[in-house]
């Protein structure tokens, strides 16, 4: 007899099931014990903590005390390390390799080079010392057996008036790594719309482009980042929920913008243990991603800021699936979604997809016909 849930993942499937990364900052994934190094290197002697293990601690309850400033600082503390070339070279290979390690074949990872020149770096510098890191990380991975590809995501600080700049500073680096361009920090009373020029500039280059919307502002942050600035993607955008209303019985009404959002199958870089750090959710059973999956809105799985969640996204998944019940074929939807949404050619997206993605999930769904084989051959051995 066949097991009525074959697809339900263990652990160890989910860390090796073929996962992809749209939304994860550099500067939010660092080891804790290569901030020491690099802190000890360079003379920084205002880490809260010395010890790996207790800095991982800081940095995680720093980022859940609900305390903006102290949430800020841990930001701090990771990017006073990254201000050399070595440096940078470095976190870049070991986050690609942490995340091949994961189980991740495809990421993007996005870092904002303005917040690395402190020491003397150019911007053009900065770029070419991740996007070396990466490569770096990638033929480690490789060495280790597994594989990876990272692309790299600029992004312009939405406080700042440098977005123009950095937008063409990606485009210069689109054939060497570097896939989009993106703006993050703080919503309120930073729209996108600061930064059209830089939007229309891409545009007429025919890049690629995310905003970081609907995750504190609302539902205007993300109409302005799509009707206005024509954001290829939405970063978090799980605001979308507030144009959504579900009856007492069940039935589900989509506002003008949530239909939008749907019909035209804009991807949502959905972060869950951040969005319950920042607020945007109270728990993962109460996480918009569930509804959303089940509306068929193309939501996508990622990480944000790995070290102040203390996540991977192995956990995220986990977490999901206690949550929803998820089995391997969602874990695959989200998969799918997040690689037909990748900046990369449409061509090396539908190899991701059809060589590595729906094979190793194919591989894990297998997996139970053969252990209940070797269960049933025990049994009859027993019983002889």
């Amino acid at each position: 007899m066949t097991s009525q849930t074959p697809n339900v993942p263990t652990a160890d499937q989910i860390r090796r099931a073929p996962k992809v990364l749209l939304h994860d900052h550099l500067d939010g994934g660092l080891r804790p014990g290569t901030i020491i190094e690099l802190a000890r290197e360079q003379g920084y002697g205002q880490l809260p903590e010395t010890e790996p293990d207790k800095l991982g601690i800081w940095f995680r309850e720093a980022a859940d005390s609900g305390s903006l400033e102290r949430y800020l600082e841990t930001f701090a503390h990771t990017c006073a390390v990254m201000q050399t070339r070595d440096a940078l070279f470095r976190v870049a290979a070991e986050c690609a390799v942490d995340l091949a390690e994961d189980g991740v074949v495809y990421a993007e990872v996005r870092y904002a080079p303005e917040q690395h020149l402190e020491g003397g770096l150019t911007l053009e510098e900065v770029v070419e010392a991740v996007n070396e890191g990466f490569r770096e990380g990638e033929r480690q991975a490789r060495a280790a057996g597994h594989r990876i590809r990272v692309g790299a995501l600029l992004t312009a600080m939405r406080h700042a008036a440098r977005a123009l700049e950095i937008a063409e500073l990606a485009n210069r680096h689109r054939d060497s790594g570097v896939v989009g361009f993106d703006i993050a920090g703080a919503e309120a009373g930073y729209p996108p719309t600061r930064h059209l020029d830089a939007f229309e500039y891409l545009k007429r280059e025919n890049n690629h482009f995310t905003i970081h919307a609907g995750e504190a502002f609302g539902l205007p942050s993300i109409w302005q980042a799509l009707q206005w600035c024509g954001a290829d993607r939405l970063g978090h955008g799980v605001r979308i929920i507030d144009d959504i209303e579900v009856a007492d019985d069940g039935s589900v009404r989509l506002g003008r913008l949530a239909a939008y959002v749907r019909d035209k199958r804009i991807p949502l870089e959905m972060c869950p243990s951040s969005n319950l750090q920042t607020g945007a959710a109270a728990s993962f059973a109460e996480h918009p991603i569930g509804l959303l999956r089940t509306l068929h809105f193309r939501a996508t799985v990622n990480t944000d800021n790995r070290l102040m969640s203390g996540t991977s996204m192995s956990r995220e998944f986990e977490l999901l699936i206690d949550a929803f019940d998820y089995t391997l074929d969602d874990m695959q939807w989200f998969t799918v979604n997040a690689m037909k949404s990748a900046f990369i050619p449409f061509d090396e997206r539908l190899a991701m997809i059809n060589e590595v993605i729906k094979p190793g999930y194919a591989e894990l769904k297998s997996e139970w016909l053969f252990q209940q084989t070797v269960t049933t051959s025990d049994s009859s051995r027993t019983a002889g």
